[in-house]
């Protein structure tokens, strides 16, 4: 068994590898490109201007969710050592909103970049970012409550929840957290649609060869006459 394979060792590598890759490839772009001077210029500035922002943001949101991941194993590890110390449960709890705060800044700095747009974009998108942050707090918070045990060993597998059963208002914010980020997915890729429509794809079909089975190159004028006669 490789050392990444043991546990969950896998998800503090995959999130360092991972950030690292996206500073050295948006590095690398913009050197190639002669967007920044190669002497050690700002990690910000190698991810200013396009192509190596886009690149750099993408990564840097899905570094942002190996981020979340990280801190929450750790918290539930953290717990499970220490279950009866009210001082670290309180330390470690304040560590965990804190985590999440900052892997919320990470996502801003991958996607807050663009100038294209005016104020009103952006604070609907902020707002929206804002309105995520806020409902997948909730949902960790009030599923590891819910699933600490004190509300029973088979909560996990529980699909019908009575208004008596222990925990139910616990489940209840948990759901309610869920489809409420769910939500402010689809409300944030709608913003998308003022700037999609300033995009248009085009295909451009080349014919390399006069067969399927003859991989020889083939003049223009060529392929537009045996496209165009009766005999094909």
């Amino acid at each position: 068994m490789w050392w990444f394979q043991q546990g969950l060792s896998f998800l503090p590598s995959a999130l360092v590898i991972w950030t690292a890759a996206a500073f050295i490839f948006s590095y690398i772009t913009a050197i190639t490109l002669h967007h920044v001077d190669p002497a050690l210029p700002y990690i910000s500035d190698t991810g200013t201007i396009a192509p190596e922002k886009c690149l750099f943001g993408a990564m840097l949101n899905f570094a942002a969710v190996l981020c979340v991941a990280t801190i929450y194993v750790r918290y539930k590890q953290v717990h499970a050592l220490n279950p009866e110390g009210k001082y670290i449960t309180k330390l470690n709890k304040a560590g965990l909103v804190l985590g999440l705060l900052s892997c919320l800044g990470l996502s801003f700095v991958a996607n807050f970049q663009p100038k294209i747009h005016g104020k009103q974009v952006f604070w609907i998108r902020l707002l929206l970012v804002i309105w995520c942050g806020v409902s997948a707090f909730s949902m960790l918070t009030c599923s590891s409550l819910l699933y600490s045990g004190s509300f029973g060993s088979n909560v996990v597998q529980k699909l019908h929840w009575n208004p008596q059963d222990k925990g139910y208002v616990l489940h209840m914010i948990t759901t309610a957290a869920e489809w409420s980020m769910s939500c402010s997915f689809f409300g944030f890729f709608l913003t998308y649609i003022r700037d999609f429509q300033k995009i248009s794809l085009r295909v451009e079909a080349n014919l390399h060869g006069l067969t399927l089975y003859d991989t020889a190159p083939c003049p223009i004028d060529n392929e537009r006459t045996h496209l165009l006669s009766k005999e094909f």
